[in-house]
């Protein structure tokens, strides 16, 4: 169809004494085209009346459309079953042009924030090359509304510890806090509800104290409000991502800061300025970082197992031998794993961020070559030494007991050192039979076998003996 501009171009040559045949050929449109512009004299474009074939089942649409709960699909299989002749894309035009079960369009909006007010941070699944190997990372990104400073950083998951240690990173990056941390309802921060309503995990707002910020959430579906964030998330996998390959986690986040310098520093079309520029201004408004920053860590309580390893994410980290069946505490940070016994006793080890199932062994925790680690499990000599007829049952116990191994091996030396041995001897040969390995229903069993051979209660209300 010939538009407004066109129809007009043909009456204004023609209106000159120029062929119908030398303005089609100018125009590249057919001779039968320019007559009927002529012929019409209007360069106005006439209106298509037509019918359409949907307006006579209008009234059913609107019902089908309801009870179908918006799902054209479903209204054009009813439709069907009810003798209509309709093509699905007919129906959806019709909707679309009468504007039916189609929210009405809004204009995007445009924030304005004044410097030191805000800044946005969210995550993003990539594929990155890790290790010769394609895998999924999760991206954490952060930007200063005002001047659109950009920092990131990848990890291997985003959990609670992980964000505070990317937030603290990206703190000392911008070298202060705004007074306000958006957010996108992450269950990492939100505790319950959204947008305004929205709540933070205590841990997460007392982190927010520290720094001075408070954590803020957009209103569900208003995806604007994050707009800063969200858009540097393509930038990154279009360029800074495109083509590299990273040796480790170190290395990535190496290159991802180098990356930020530079891309702060270059100059912005639809900012018409350098964001290091504009950060210049906007440093002056943020919150300075307190005096001391502290490590961001996660504790755990572990017990050293047999062979003298502490379990962190699936990866075993060892421990003098002497450490075997102690609780001990582990203080997880970004780049350590600390295991104290007490305040003399401290192991360090570089800490593996993947879940990789590895075992990790400091050098002083190798035995020399030639010499036997000393037995794991002192405690079954002893028990053997003083009763040696339950061998059998220690072995099966080792084999078939729910707690620690080396739990369960003092309970029981314990129970062969306080109850009587006819009685214990008898309890764990029922136990054995019956293959029960449960020492606190032994040790039950035991008792009840003192309380009727050893306490003998007297009966008689007459007090005959």
């Amino acid at each position: 169809m010939l538009s407004q501009n066109q129809r007009t171009t043909i009456l204004e040559l023609a209106g000159q004494g120029v062929s119908r045949h030398e303005i089609a050929r100018v125009l590249k449109i057919s001779r039968g085209t320019v007559k009927k512009v002529l012929r019409s004299g209007q360069s106005a474009v006439p209106l298509m009346e037509r019918a359409e074939k949907c307006e006579p089942y209008r009234q059913r649409i609107l019902e089908l459309l309801s009870s179908c709960k918006g799902n054209l699909v479903r209204v054009l299989e009813e439709l069907s079953a009810q003798g209509a002749n309709l093509s699905y894309p007919a129906l959806t035009a019709y909707c679309r042009r009468h504007g039916i079960g189609q929210a009405p369009v809004a204009p995007a909006g445009r924030y304005h924030f004044s410097p030191g007010e805000e800044l946005q941070h969210d995550t993003s699944p990539h594929q990155v090359k890790l290790g010769g190997k394609l895998r999924k990372v999760q991206t954490a990104s952060a930007v200063l509304c005002y001047s659109r400073m950009l920092f990131f950083q990848m990890y291997p998951t985003f959990q609670r510890f992980d964000c505070k240690v990317f937030l603290t990173e990206a703190l000392r990056y911008f070298n202060g806090s705004t007074a306000r941390v958006m957010i996108d309802n992450t269950h990492v921060v939100v505790l319950r509800g959204t947008g305004r309503a929205m709540v933070s995990v205590p841990e997460m707002a007392a982190f927010a104290s520290r720094y001075g910020f408070q954590f803020a959430a957009h209103e569900l579906g208003d995806a604007n409000r994050s707009a800063r964030v969200e858009r540097p998330f393509a930038f990154i996998e279009n360029n800074f991502l495109a083509g590299r390959s990273f040796a480790d986690w170190q290395d990535a986040n190496r290159q991802a800061r180098q990356w930020c310098d530079r891309v702060n520093a270059t100059y912005k079309k639809h900012l018409h300025a350098v964001p290091r520029e504009l950060f210049a201004i906007e440093q002056q408004h943020l919150h300075p970082l307190p005096v001391w920053v502290p490590e961001v860590y996660r504790l755990h309580e572990r017990v050293v197992d047999v062979e003298g390893y502490v379990t962190v994410n699936t990866n075993r980290y060892s421990v003098p031998v002497d450490w075997i069946g102690r609780r001990v505490e582990v203080r997880e940070t970004r780049d350590k794993i600390e295991i104290q016994l007490d305040a003399r006793h401290l192991i360090t080890h570089r800490r593996v961020e993947d879940a990789e199932h590895r075992h990790i062994m400091l050098a002083e925790h190798r035995p020399p070559r030639g010499v036997k680690r000393p037995d794991p499990h002192p405690e079954e000599a002893q028990i053997l030494k003083l009763v040696p007829e339950i061998a059998s049952y220690v072995a099966a116990l080792k084999t078939n007991s729910r707690k620690l191994v080396v739990l369960a091996l003092r309970q029981l030396l314990r129970m062969v050192r306080e109850y009587p041995r006819d009685a214990l001897l008898v309890a764990i040969g029922e136990a054995q039979r019956y293959g029960l390995y449960d020492l606190d229903r032994v040790e039950r069993m035991i008792l009840r076998r003192i309380a009727r051979d050893y306490f003998l209660l007297n009966n008689d209300p007459e007090g005959g003996q």
